[in-house]
C-alpha cells in the first residue's frame, strides 16, 4: 500500500460514495512540490476490514448457530443494507435458473446416471463407482462425483431431477464461495458481480444441469481457492490445510485436472505469506499430506483390495486405478496417448494414403490431417487461440479478454504495495488459476471437449469482478477511466464477434450488444473525468471564494451531477452489454435438454468442432473418415435425433440443411438406425433398440417398454439381468429396467474387462440371464483380423480387448436364437446352447 493512500472509512456506502470526488489531502500533506489543492487519490484496491471473529471451538457452537439466521441476512455489520438482499437475491435466482425445466433433460449422460443408480441399490457399487449393481465394472473416473447423485436417489427416489439436482445447487454453493472469496479483499459490489458473471457462463449453465463430474470439481477447486485467500491473509495452517483437503477431495471427482491450479497455489502462497520462508514450506508441506490423505485413501482402499473382490476398473488396460490415473486420465490426456481412447494410444498407424488419423481406439477426424492444422490429433487444433475458437468461444471465451486485461492491470497496479498485500495475492491466486488451467487446455493434444473449459469460469469471473471494483471506484481518473473503457469495447466487440458465428441466433442482440458497448464506454471517458474536473473546481477555491469572483458554483455542481448521472447510466448499461450475449447462451442452453456423452452450451455454431475436433462442414461436404482399418462417408440425409430414427444430432457434424449439430436433443434420444443419422453407419442394426448415436459411445440405445419388462422379470435371481457391449448401451437397458447389465469392455468397448472363457463360465454358473446383441459390430467392437482387431489394446493372451467383447457376442449369436423384442436383439442365456 502507498504512503499517500487514502482508506475509505470501513462504513462508507459503496457504490454510492464513489459518486463524490477524491478527497483533498488535509493541510501541509500533499507532497512536496504539489500544487495548491491537489488531491490524493485513494488507492485502486484499497484494504476492506476483514470481518470480526468470534470465539472458537465448540464452545462456541451453540451461540453460533443460534445467530445464524441473523448474520446470514444482515451479513458484516459495516456493509450497507443493500449487500445482503443483494447476495440472496443472486443466489436464488441461480437455483431457479439452473433448477428450472431440469427434467427435460432426461438421463442426461446415462453412463454416470446408470452408475448413480447402482450407487442407490448397492452400496459396494456406491463406494467403488460400479457401473451396475453386480459390480462387474466401474466408472472411467473417481466415484465422488457420483455420490450426492446416488444419495439423493436414495432419498428422493431414482428419477432424472433426483439425479441432476445435486448439479444444480452446486451451482448455487460455487456462486457462494466465489462471492466469500472475492469479498474477503474487495468490495461487495466486486463479489456481486464475480457471482454474477459466472452464474451467466453459458458453459457454466450447461455443466451445473448436467451429471457430469464438472460441477463438483470447480466447486471444490472454488473451496480451495478460498482457503488459499484466507490462509494468505494470517499464514494460518488451519486453511491452508482446508485447502489441501479441497484438492484432494477434488481428485477423487476428475483425478489430475484437479492438480492443474497447483503449481500457482503452492508458487503464490509460498512467495506472498506473511510469514517466514521456512514456516510457509512446513505449512505447504501439512496442506499437501492433507490433500494426499483426502485424495489418496480411496486409491489405497481399491489398490489393496484384491482384483477378484472390487469391480474391474473402467478405462484401464490393466485393472488398476493408478495406471488410469496416470495414463489414459492423466499423461494421456496431454500427449494423446490414451490406450484404449476413442481418439488415441499412439498415432501414426494408418495405411498409406489413409485421409485421416487413428489410433488403437476408433477415431474420427477430418480428411487432410491431424488436428486440421495445428496439432492436435483428432481432438482438435492445439494453440493460444484455442479457447477463442470454434464453438468453444461461445462456451467460455466472451469474458476471457477482460479478465486477462484486467489481471494485468491488477498486476501493475499493486507492483508497489508489499509482499505480503492481499489485493496482488488475490489477483495471483485467481490469475495462476486462469492461465495453468488455459495454456493446459490450449495445448494438450489428447481427449478435450469443450465442456472442459468450465474449469475457467471461476477465475474469469472472479479477475472480472475484482478488475472492474478498482476500475470504477477509480473512474474520474482519467488513465482507468480509459482502461475501463477499452476492456468494456473490447469485451463488446468481442461479444459480435462470438454472436456472428450463430447469426441466426437473436439476430438482433449482436448490433444491440456491439452498439450498446461501445456507447457506453464513450460516455464512461468523457463523463466520469469530467465529474471530477467539474467538482474539483467547485471546491478547489471554496464556495466564498466562487461568491466573491462570480464563479457560476451552482452551474459547477449541477454540471457534476449531470455527468456523474451519465456516468452511471454508462455503467448499466455497460454491465447489460458486457453480459447479454452469455446471458443469452446461458438461456438458450437452460432452455434446451441436453443428452449424451458431448453436449455444448448454446445455439449451433458455423465452423464449430465436433466431438473427435473436426470442422463441420455442412451437406455434401462432410470429411471422410478412417474408421476399424476403413474409410467411410457420413450420411448426409440425417438430422437431429428425434427418438424415432434419425441419428443423434452431434455437434460440428455435418446435417442435411448444412446446418451443424449441437449435441442437443429435443425429442429423445436419437437411434443411430442404419443410415439416417449423419453417423449412424457406425451404428447397429436399427430399429427402435439400436444404439444411438456413434454405437452408443454417444448415447445409448432407445429401449421399448416391451424389452425392458423382459429384462426386469425374474431378474432377482440372476447377477446380472443382461450382458452387452459398452457402457453407454448398458446404461440404457439398465435405467429403462431398473435392474443390473453387464457393460461388457466399459466405455469404449476397449477395456479387457473379461475374456470369452470367463464370459462362458459366468454363463455356467447362471449369473448372466440376457444377452442384447448389435453393441460390437459397430464403433465399439471393431474389425476382427484374426484375432485381433484392427484397433484397441491389447487384452489378455495378447488378444485386443475389443476382439474379446466380439468375440463374446459372435459365440452368443452362433449359440444361442437371437429374439427381437420391441427392436432390441436379445439371447436368453438360461436355454440350452446349440452346438
Amino acid at each position: 500500500m502507498t504512503t499517500t493512500s487514502l482508506t475509505p472509512p470501513a462504513g462508507e456506502p459503496w457504490p454510492e460514495a464513489g459518486d463524490f470526488p477524491p478527497p483533498l489531502l488535509p493541510p501541509g500533506s500533499a507532497p512536496e512540490g504539489a500544487a495548491p489543492g491537489r488531491t490524493a487519490h485513494p488507492p485502486l484496491f484499497p484494504e476492506f476490514p476483514l470481518p470480526a471473529t468470534g470465539p472458537k471451538g465448540p464452545a462456541s457452537w451453540t451461540g453460533r448457530l443460534r445467530t445464524l439466521p441473523a448474520r446470514s441476512w444482515r451479513g458484516r455489520p459495516e456493509d450497507p443494507r443493500w449487500v445482503r438482499p443483494s447476495l440472496l437475491a443472486l443466489l436464488a435466482a441461480t437455483a431457479v435458473l439452473y433448477l428450472w425445466g431440469l427434467s427435460a433433460s432426461g438421463w442426461a449422460n446415462s453412463f454416470y446416471s446408470a452408475a448413480a443408480q447402482a450407487g442407490s441399490r448397492s452400496w459396494k457399487a456406491f463406494f467403488y463407482g460400479s457401473s451396475d449393481a453386480g459390480n462387474f465394472i466401474t466408472v472411467d473416473k473417481p466415484p465422488l462425483a457420483l455420490w450426492p447423485m446416488a444419495l439423493s436417489a436414495r432419498v428422493f427416489g431414482l428419477s432424472s431431477w433426483s439425479v441432476l439436482a445435486p448439479q444444480a445447487l452446486m451451482a448455487v454453493g460455487t456462486v457462494a464461495a466465489l462471492y466469500a472469496t472475492v469479498r474477503r479483499r474487495f468490495s461487495p459490489l466486486a463479489g456481486l458481480l464475480a457471482g454474477l458473471a459466472f452464474a451467466l457462463t453459458p458453459v457454466a449453465a450447461l455443466m451445473f444441469r448436467f451429471n457430469n463430474p464438472d460441477a463438483l470439481l470447480v466447486l471444490l477447486l472454488t473451496l480451495a481457492a478460498y482457503g488459499l485467500v484466507r490462509a494468505i491473509e494470517a499464514a494460518g495452517t488451519r486453511w491452508l490445510v482446508f485447502t489441501g483437503v479441497m484438492l484432494g477431495l477434488a481428485f477423487l471427482t476428475k483425478t489430475l485436472q484437479a492438480f492443474l491450479v497447483l503449481p500457482a497455489f503452492v508458487l503464490v502462497y509460498l512467495v506472498v505469506a506473511p510469514t517466514g520462508l521456512w514456516r510457509r514450506v512446513r505449512q505447504l508441506l501439512a496442506g499437501g499430506l492433507a490433500m494426499v490423505v483426502a485424495g489418496g485413501w480411496w486409491v489405497a482402499v481399491v489398490e489393496l483390495v484384491p482384483a477378484s473382490a472390487r469391480p474391474y476398473i473402467g478405462g484401464s488396460q490393466d485393472n488398476s486405478f493408478l495406471s488410469l490415473t496416470f495414463g489414459y486420465n492423466g499423461l494421456g490426456r496431454l500427449n494423446g496417448n490414451e490406450t484404449g481412447s476413442v481418439g488415441g494410444g499412439g498415432r501414426g498407424r494408418l495405411p498409406a494414403g489413409a485421409e485421416a488419423v487413428a489410433g488403437n481406439g476408433p477415431v474420427f477426424a477430418p480428411a487432410g490431417g491431424p488436428g486440421g492444422g495445428r496439432g492436435g490429433g483428432g481432438w482438435g487444433e492445439t494453440g493460444l487461440t484455442r479457447l477463442f475458437d470454434g464453438d468453444i468461444g461461445g462456451q467460455i471465451a466472451w469474458l476471457l479478454p477482460a479478465a486477462l486485461i484486467l489481471l494485468v492491470l491488477g498486476l501493475w497496479a499493486t507492483r508497489r504495495y508489499a509482499r505480503t498485500d492481499t489485493a496482488r495475492a488475490a489477483f495471483l491466486v485467481w490469475g495462476g488459476w486462469l492461465l495453468c488451467t488455459a495454456l493446459t487446455f490450449s495445448f494438450m493434444s489428447g481427449i478435450f471437449h469443450q465442456y472442459y473449459t468450465v474449469a475457467l469460469a471461476p477465475a474469469v469471473a472472479a479477475l472480472v469482478g475484482m478488475g472492474v471494483d478498482g476500475l470504477w471506484r477509480a473512474r474520474h481518473r482519467l488513465p482507468y477511466a480509459a482502461v475501463l473503457a477499452a476492456t468494456l469495447a473490447v469485451t463488446a466487440v468481442w461479444a459480435y464477434v462470438l454472436l456472428g458465428r450463430s447469426s441466426d441466433f437473436q439476430p438482433w442482440l449482436r448490433p444491440a450488444v456491439l452498439a450498446g458497448g461501445l456507447l457506453a464506454a464513450v460516455a464512461l471517458l468523457v463523463a466520469g473525468p469530467l465529474a471530477a474536473r467539474l467538482a474539483s473546481g467547485a471546491s478547489a477555491t471554496g464556495v466564498e471564494a466562487g461568491a466573491a469572483s462570480g464563479a457560476p458554483v451552482d452551474g459547477r455542481a449541477g454540471a457534476r451531477r449531470i455527468a456523474g448521472r451519465v456516468t452511471a447510466v454508462a455503467g448499466l448499461v455497460g454491465a447489460a452489454a458486457a453480459l447479454g450475449g452469455p446471458a443469452a447462451y446461458a438461456l438458450e442452453t437452460v432452455g434446451t435438454p441436453h443428452q449424451g456423452s458431448i453436449v455444448l452450451a448454446g445455439p449451433s455454431v458455423a465452423g464449430g468442432f465436433g466431438p473427435g475436433g473436426m470442422r463441420g462442414r455442412g451437406a455434401g461436404g462432410g470429411p471422410a473418415l478412417w474408421l476399424n482399418g476403413r474409410t467411410v462417408t457420413p450420411q448426409q440425409d440425417g438430422g437431429q435425433g428425434d427418438g424415432q430414427g434419425g441419428g443423434q444430432g452431434v455437434p460440428g457434424f455435418p446435417q442435411q440443411d448444412g446446418g451443424l449439430g449441437t449435441g442437443r436433443v429435443p425429442n429423445g434420444n436419437g437411434n443411430g438406425a442404419q443410415g439416417q443419422g449423419p453417423y449412424a453407419v457406425f451404428g447397429g442394426p436399427g430399429g427402435q433398440g439400436g444404439p444411438g448415436g456413434m454405437n452408443g459411445l454417444l448415447n445409448g440405445a432407445k429401449v421399448s417398454d416391451e424389452a425392458a419388462a423382459l429384462l426386469a422379470q425374474d431378474a432377482d435371481r440372476y447377477r446380472w439381468a443382461a450382458a452387452t457391449s459398452g457402457s453407454q448401451n448398458a446404461a440404457s437397458y439398465q435405467l429403462a429396467s431398473g435392474v443390473p447389465v453387464m457393460a461388457l469392455g466399459g466405455f469404449n468397448s476397449s477395456d479387457p474387462s473379461l475374456s470369452l472363457e470367463g464370459f462362458q463360465q459366468y454363463v455356467r454358473d447362471g449369473k448372466v440371464h440376457w444377452f442384447v446383441g448389435g453393441g460390437s459390430r459397430g464403433f465399439g467392437g471393431g474389425e476382427t483380423t484374426g484375432a485381433n482387431t484392427v484397433n484397441g489394446a491389447n487384452g489378455p493372451g495378447g488378444e485386443s480387448s475389443q476382439s474379446q467383447t466380439a468375440r463374446i457376442e459372435e459365440w452368443v449369436a452362433s449359440h444361442y436364437t437371437a429374439r427381437t423384442v420391441g427392436g432390441s436383439t436379445l439371447y436368453d442365456l438360461t436355454q440350452p446352447p446349440t452346438s
